[in-house]
């Protein structure tokens, strides 16, 4: 027997598939539909609430959050599981607030909601330590490391006296509050009494405990992965996890040798274990590594090795991603014709596949590369094709969308205007959304890092047009919005 998702389930899966508007008008017409059927001031209409404010803060909506969360929270409970959600709401409140720079406020929101836990729950129940937690993380973010051990050891032993496995989270957070204080001591002892999925788990929170230096998160990272490696061994998925973790913050902190050395480690336990696409992919990422550390021809030689790791796989879209990232590379290097050669390969292998978005990042890559040769009608029968199957919010259609601009304009550099291109890209994006007979004209324009949007309707349109008006441009706002900011 099927069950329909739930509409916050439903609006998450949105978010990962980017589309960030569409989730939260989901949640939106929840809300609604919850306060018609319910009543505003409900626990139901609460709920819904805070479903809505979850949604707004994974878009970095981040003062509409808050007061969503707000208006769950200040909806008086009615018996016992309606207290328990409000003190969720609270907690809610206080990591909203933290994530918007609020600290004081959310140290003030959490140390209330610590102890409305405690008059609920008692000291001994694990609900306690889930309000201990988040304000141990918040006390190490603004410095107090003394007042940050207290709380942090005490939601430790409650989590671990409780067998609960948010004890993994709670030790993470605990590594990073004993080496603020220097003492010396170990960083995540005990790990030996503890089942392999919550030291594992460990690994998987390290990245969200608030150390800024970046050399303290490496030392952090490095005693995590040589810890990890004594309890579940080398090859394990959550060393490789931390390994990867250390890699990228490598990457973060401006260290591409550690970059490199841990990406290394991943592929040689990859390949130990047979897991040839996983080992791909790490290839990849030690070609990217390398060469942004400066060894253009140890990077090249990697490219090569994993072209041949692709066509053991056989796949045309993998051939196809290594092909492009391969003739890039050739290209940054001055290669030209090597460079011709691979991006026309990787084109031809992802015709052979059924991937739209390969073939579209594969005559980008060659679409560029054509116009800034000067063969601007090659690159302009390129760019056409590629664009023509792909997403118009993809980052990469935007670029070729950006090229084309300037391919037209006979132009081989400059490659557009990135700005133009987005705002064109929303007024497509919101024309084939709407009927063809309800706007006359519509001007889209990027002003202060926003969008400047001037609508004339054609006719009077009907109360579910205006709906679906509004809808659009909302979703539109979402999808395109963090393209601004987020230009290649």
């Amino acid at each position: 027997m099927t069950t329909t998702p739930a509409p916050v389930d439903l609006a998450f899966s949105l978010l990962r598939e980017g589309r960030f508007g569409d989730a939260e008008n989901l949640m939106a017409r929840e809300v609604q539909a919850v306060a018609d059927k319910h009543g505003p001031g409900s626990p139901e209409w609460a709920s819904a609430q805070c479903d809505l404010g979850n949604i707004l803060l994974n878009t970095d909506q981040l003062a509409r959050a808050i007061e969503c969360f707000r208006q769950a929270a200040a909806v008086p409970p009615r018996d016992h599981e309606s207290h328990k959600d409000q003190l969720t709401y609270r907690l809610n409140v206080g990591m909203a607030l933290r994530a918007a720079g609020r600290l004081e406020e959310s140290e003030q929101q959490l140390r209330q909601g610590v102890q409305e836990r405690l008059a609920f729950y008692g000291r001994e129940h694990a609900g306690y330590a889930f309000g201990l937690e988040p304000l141990a993380s918040l006390l190490l973010e603004r410095g107090d490391v003394a007042g940050a051990r207290q709380v942090v050891e005490e939601a430790v032993a409650n989590f671990w006296n409780n067998g609960h496995e948010r004890v993994a989270s709670a030790l993470a957070l605990r590594a990073a509050v004993v080496q603020a204080g220097g003492t010396g001591e170990p960083l995540f002892p005990g790990l030996e009494q503890l089942p392999d999925h919550v030291v594992e788990q460990i690994g998987r929170v390290i990245a969200q405990v608030p150390v800024e230096d970046g050399a303290a998160r490496k030392a952090l990272f490095t005693e995590l992965v040589r810890a990890l490696e004594q309890r579940l061994g080398p090859d394990h998925q959550g060393t490789i996890n931390a390994l990867s973790a250390l890699a990228n913050l490598g990457r973060d902190i401006g260290d591409p040798a550690g970059r490199v050395a841990a990406i290394e480690r991943v592929l040689a336990s990859y390949d130990r274990q047979g897991r040839t696409e996983e080992a791909l992919m790490a290839a990849l990422g030690l070609a990217m590594a390398q060469d942004d550390a400066g060894d253009t021809e140890g990077s090249l030689r990697t490219y090569e090795s994993a072209f041949e790791r692709s066509r053991r796989i056989g796949r045309p879209e993998v051939i196809s991603q290594v092909l492009r990232n391969w003739g890039l590379a050739l290209k940054e290097a001055g290669q030209t014709g090597p460079a011709e050669q691979r991006l026309t390969e990787a084109l031809e292998q992802a015709r052979r596949g059924a991937d739209h978005d390969t073939v579209g990042r594969a005559g980008v890559a060659l679409g560029l590369f054509l116009q800034h040769e000067g063969r601007l009608d090659e690159a302009r029968t390129i760019l056409e094709e590629g664009l023509a199957g792909m997403d118009p919010v993809h980052p990469d259609a935007l670029v070729g969308r950006s090229h084309l601009g300037a391919v037209l304009d006979g132009r081989t550099c400059g490659c557009g205007d990135m700005p133009s291109t987005i705002a064109a890209a929303f007024r497509d994006f919101v024309l084939t959304r709407l009927p063809a007979d309800l706007l006359d004209h519509l001007e889209v324009d990027i002003v202060d890092g926003d969008f400047k949007i001037d609508v004339h309707l054609r006719r009077e349109p009907s109360e579910a047009e205006i709906g679906r008006l509004n809808e659009v441009f909302a979703t539109a706002q979402a999808e395109f919005r963090h393209r601004i900011t987020d230009r290649r």
